[in-house]
């Protein structure tokens, strides 16, 4: 009962002081409102990227040309400029020389800008066009909702199948049944053996608009005029970084690097693509707490002053207090717990606004919703600590007044 009695005190306190109260809680609102509006923005983005880019299936990782996320000099852009396609061959080697070693090795060529026809119907001219082995289906997490994929046998023979995602479907076969239909790929003809299960949006860009053929049969459309990109899976997890670096060795002997030279090709794994777009958040990140830290102190500076007035007014109070019984800690509680409120109730309000304003923004880039639990236990500390923190010494002066000089104070 002691520490409500002291709560309502506290309360009544504040609300005595209305204007004063309101600004010492404005610098605590701005200060947490910065932390998680930025908070929750980052986190939406960052998991709707985690949702992107993690196309990659379980202890999967890729071998490509170029980096996933592209920073560093003009000399290292150049350098990665310059590097060498690489190869069906190249390929081909590389999976004969993991044979026994990896679940699945398999071959992607891709093809951007293309339209897809079936009768007088077609799609827009931005249909991503995929030629692969069959074990990008596993590699990549493609599962087939209806009829199959196509088999090793099937791009060894140049057979012209094709695999739809729902958007194709969406848009030439809206009512009727696609599989065994015919579609033309840049003026081919092409049987629809399978169509991919849904796959969604990332910040309002379709997943589902591709379509995977046998390698064999897009090298025979479009050439071998782009780099292969290989995917490899791991039989378990425990083997995953062991097969990487494995990988990486016999990739570099095929490509013939010389020792000691960096690799002419990339590893991209779903973990590395995070890291990198984590270094490049954690700098709007740090400049949003360096906002947060400096409005923080200013409301910190703003409680002490307020508690700081509110003794020396209510120096008669406390006199009275303690000449009737309460102790020094009681008086010492008393104006602790007025901090504290100030800052919580500050803190509150402003990790509210800030899950919401954040949500809203992150909304207008279609990301995907989120509520920054971590940031809100933090900021839900930082507000405690700076009330106690600020509100320790004026709390401390007040417990300590000599009741007799305090009866006397006019």
């Amino acid at each position: 009962m002691k520490l409500f009695e002291i709560f309502k005190i506290a309360l009544g306190s504040i609300r005595t002081n209305k204007l004063r109260s309101s600004l010492t809680i404005l610098g605590i609102v701005v200060g947490i409102f910065s932390i998680i509006s930025i908070s929750t923005i980052i986190a939406m983005l960052q998991t709707s990227i985690e949702e992107g880019v993690s196309g990659l299936g379980t202890n999967t990782f890729q071998l490509q040309k170029w980096p996933s996320v592209q920073s560093g000099s003009a000399e290292e852009q150049a350098m990665i400029r310059n590097r060498r396609d690489i190869t069906t061959d190249e390929f081909y080697r590389l999976d004969d020389k993991l044979d026994g070693k990896a679940l699945y090795v398999a071959a992607e060529r891709w093809m951007w800008g293309q339209r897809i026809k079936f009768g007088n119907k077609e799609t827009n001219p931005n249909i991503q066009v995929c030629g692969c082995t069959p074990g990008a289906f596993y590699n990549n997490s493609w599962t087939i909702e209806d009829g199959r994929e196509f088999n090793q046998r099937e791009v060894e023979r140049g057979v012209r199948s094709i695999v739809l995602g729902q958007d194709i479907v969406k848009v030439l076969f809206p009512i009727s049944d696609p599989i065994g239909q015919e579609v033309k790929v840049d003026g081919h003809k092409l049987k629809v053996i399978g169509v991919l299960e849904r796959k969604g949006a990332v910040f309002g860009q379709s997943q589902d608009n591709y379509a995977v053929i046998p390698l064999t049969t897009w090298e025979s459309f479009f050439g071998n005029r782009r780099s292969v990109n290989i995917t490899v899976q791991a039989y378990e997890q425990d083997s995953y970084q062991d097969l990487i670096e494995t990988t990486e060795g016999y990739f570099r002997t095929i490509r013939k690097v010389p020792p000691g030279d960096p690799n002419d090709f990339e590893v991209r794994s779903n973990e590395n693509t995070l890291e990198q777009i984590n270094d490049i958040t954690a700098g709007v990140r740090i400049g949003a707490f360096v906002i947060a830290a400096i409005a923080l102190l200013a409301a910190g500076v703003g409680i002490m002053n307020i508690m700081l007035v509110s003794v020396t007014e209510r120096t008669r109070e406390i006199g009275i207090r303690k000449a009737i019984g309460a102790k020094s800690k009681n008086i010492l509680v008393q104006f602790l717990s007025e901090a504290v409120t100030l800052s919580v109730i500050g803190g509150l309000i402003g990790i509210v606004l800030g899950v919401i304003v954040g949500n809203l923004v992150g909304s207008l880039m279609d990301a995907t919703a989120v509520i920054p639990f971590d940031s809100i236990f933090v900021g839900v500390f930082i507000c405690v600590l700076i009330g106690i923190v600020f509100g320790t010494y004026p709390a401390y002066k007040a417990s300590n007044l000599d009741p007799i000089e305090a009866l006397r104070y006019e």
